[in-house]
C-alpha cells in the first residue's frame, strides 16, 4: 500500500537510524492495511502521520558522582507518544542498550497495547542507557535522583505516570519518587510500580507474566485445550519470566527452560521456582549456580548457541513463553517450535519474536498471542494502581488478581473478535493492531487536530 509506504520512507528520513522503531511501525502499519481502505476518515485526518510521531521527545544528560567520586554521564529519555485516550503511561528502562530507536519502537507499542486495556491510559516510554548491575545502592540512588532532576518537570498524575520496566524495580522506584517529592512537594501517585509500604498495588510484579499466562489459557480454551499438562518453554529470568513460571505451574503446566544474559536452563523435571527466585531475586546471580542446587538440569552458555537462534526455543514442548528482551526469537527459532510440537506462543516481553518468526507463526496458524496483546497485564495493573491512589484505597491481591484476569479476558475476545470482523480469525497480530489503532485513531479524530 502506497500511503503505508510512503509513511515509512518519510519516518526513515525524519528519524534516521532507528531499526527497532521503524521494525514496530512497519509491523503495525502493515497490519492496519484493511482498516485504512476501508476507511477514508484515517487518511483524511492524517491519523497515521500524527500517530507515529510522538506528541513529545525529551532527552537529557543524566550526570551522576560514583563511590569512588567520580563523575559518571547517562543519556535519559522520556517519548511521551499519545495522549488521546488518557495521561502518558509506560515504564523506564535502565539498561546499557537504551537508545531513541529502542524508547520509541517502546513508547508506539505502548499506545496500541494500552488501548486494548480498555482503561483510560495513553502511551509512552522512557528509560536511560545505565547499567543497574553490579552498582551499590548509592550509586542508583543518586543516579536515580539525578534522573528526577530533569524529569519532574514533564511528569504528573493527570499528566503523565512512569513504572518500571529492565532494570528498574521497587528500589529504583523508591529513590525517584523520593526525588520528585523533594523537588515539588507532592505526595501523589505520579509512579506506579511502588513498594506496598507507600501507596503500592498487589500482583503489580507479577502481572505481565500472570496476564501473559492468562492469555494463553484464553487461547487455548478457544481450541477446547487447557494449560493443564502442558511442557513449556519460558526465557528469560526477570519478573515477568518468574512470575509466568510461578503461574503455569499453578495451572497445571510444566515449565522446563528459563534463560539469562549468559545462558539457558534447561530442567526436564520442571524449573525448581523457590531456586530461581533464591537466584534471580534475593542474590541477584547468574542461572549456571542453579546447578549447584540441581545437578540434574542442564545450562547452555551463550557461547554454545545455535547461530541462528536461541537454545531456549530448541526443546521439544507444546508451548511457549518469549519473556526476555526484544527480536530474541528468530525465524529458525520459530520453525523448530513448530516442528517440535508447539501449539500455541504467548509473548511475555515487547516484540520478543523477529517479523520472520511471526510469519513463521502465523502460517502454521498455531495461536499465536503478540506482545502487545498478551503482555498487557503489567501497563493494566498499574493502571489499577493509580486507581488506588487516586481513590485512598488498597484492594486486596484475590482482588487485582480478578480484574487481572477480566482485562486479560476482554483484550483477548477484543483481539480475536477484531481478527474474525476482517476475516482472519486466526491473526490475533491483525487482530489487536487494528483493536488498538480504530480506539485511539477515533478519540483523536474527535478532539481535533491536536
Amino acid at each position: 500500500m502506497t500511503y503505508i509506504h510512503d509513511t515509512i520512507v518519510k519516518l526513515q528520513k525524519t528519524s534516521p537510524a532507528q531499526a527497532e522503531f521503524y521494525q514496530a511501525v512497519e509491523e503495525i502499519l502493515d497490519s492496519l492495511q484493511p482498516i485504512l481502505e476501508t476507511n477514508e476518515k484515517y487518511k483524511k485526518h492524517a491519523i497515521i502521520e500524527r500517530m507515529v510521531e510522538p506528541e513529545r521527545q525529551i532527552m537529557f544528560r543524566v550526570p551522576w558522582v560514583d563511590d569512588q567520586g567520580n563523575v559518571q554521564v547517562n543519556k535519559g529519555y522520556r517519548i511521551e507518544f499519545n495522549s488521546a485516550l488518557g495521561p502518558y503511561k509506560g515504564g523506564l528502562r535502565f539498561h546499557p542498550s537504551v537508545n531513541a530507536s529502542i524508547i520509541k519502537f517502546l513508547g508506539f507499542e505502548q499506545i496500541f497495547k494500552n488501548a486494548l486495556t480498555g482503561l483510560p491510559i495513553g502511551g509512552g516510554k522512557g528509560g536511560a542507557n545505565f547499567d543497574p548491575k553490579g552498582k551499590s545502592d548509592g550509586e542508583i540512588m543518586r543516579f536515580c535522583q539525578s534522573f528526577i532532576n530533569e524529569l519532574y518537570r514533564h511528569i504528573g498524575p493527570t499528566c503523565d505516570v512512569p513504572a518500571g520496566d529492565i532494570g528498574v524495580g521497587a528500589r529504583e522506584i523508591g529513590y525517584m519518587f523520593g526525588q520528585y517529592k523533594r523537588l515539588t512537594g507532592n505526595y501523589d501517585g505520579v509512579f506506579t510500580g511502588k513498594s506496598l509500604l507507600w501507596g503500592g498495588s498487589l500482583v503489580r510484579k507479577e502481572a505481565t507474566g500472570y496476564g501473559c499466562v492468562y492469555f494463553a489459557q484464553y487461547m487455548l480454551e478457544d481450541q477446547n485445550q487447557s494449560l493443564a499438562g502442558k511442557t513449556c518453554l519460558v526465557s528469560g529470568a526477570g519478573n515477568v519470566a518468574i512470575y509466568t513460571i510461578e503461574k503455569l505451574y499453578e495451572l497445571g503446566a510444566l515449565p522446563i527452560t528459563c534463560s539469562d544474559s549468559s545462558g539457558t536452563l534447561y530442567h526436564e523435571t520442571g524449573i525448581n521456582l523457590a531456586t530461581l527466585k533464591e537466584l534471580k531475586e534475593v542474590r541477584k546471580v547468574r542461572l549456571e549456580e542453579y546447578l549447584q542446587h540441581h545437578p540434574d538440569a542442564r545450562y547452555i552458555p551463550v557461547s554454545d548457541y545455535p547461530t541462528d537462534g536461541h537454545a531456549v526455543w530448541r526443546f521439544p514442548a507444546e508451548l511457549a513463553f518469549p519473556c526476555a528482551t526484544q527480536n530474541e526469537l528468530t525465524e529458525q527459532d520459530a520453525q523448530t517450535l513448530v516442528a517440535n510440537g508447539v501449539i500455541a506462543v504467548s509473548e511475555g516481553a515487547n516484540m520478543p519474536s523477529t517479523q520472520d518468526a511471526v510469519e513463521v507463526f502465523l502460517n502454521a496458524k498455531i495461536c499465536y498471542g503478540p506482545g502487545k496483546a498478551a503482555n498487557a497485564g503489567g501497563v493494566a495493573t498499574s493502571q489499577l494502581e493509580m486507581a488506588q491512589n487516586a481513590s485512598m484505597q488498597t484492594w486486596s491481591f484475590a482482588e487485582v488478581d480478578e480484574k487481572l484476569k477480566v482485562i486479560m479476558k476482554n483484550i483477548y475476545r477484543n483481539a480475536r473478535d477484531t481478527a474474525s470482523e476482517f476475516g482472519e480469525p486466526h491473526n490475533l497480530v491483525l487482530g489487536a493492531n487494528i483493536a488498538g489503532f480504530r480506539k485511539v485513531a477515533d478519540a483523536m479524530i474527535e478532539q481535533g487536530v491536536v
